[in-house]
């Protein structure tokens, strides 16, 4: 997958489908929101920034869809 900071990407949620771009990739151990991820080589997480409401959130790479 080809997605890179600033891309506009798409993700599935409970109330649909949600649009925004790709703030920040993580690719070791981090925390947001009081929460803690682990990405892998294979699927690294990426901050997101909903366009939206504005507000970020942790996201796989593989949860993502480039549009």
């Amino acid at each position: 997958m080809a997605i890179s900071q600033g891309d506009k990407v798409s993700w599935k949620t409970s109330q649909g489908k949600t649009h925004g771009k790709t703030v920040r990739k993580r690719v070791s151990e981090f925390e947001f929101d009081g929460q803690t991820f682990k990405p892998t080589d294979d699927d690294p997480y990426w901050i997101v920034e909903s366009s939206s409401s504005g507000k970020q959130a942790a996201h796989k790479e593989s949860s993502l869809t480039a549009e």
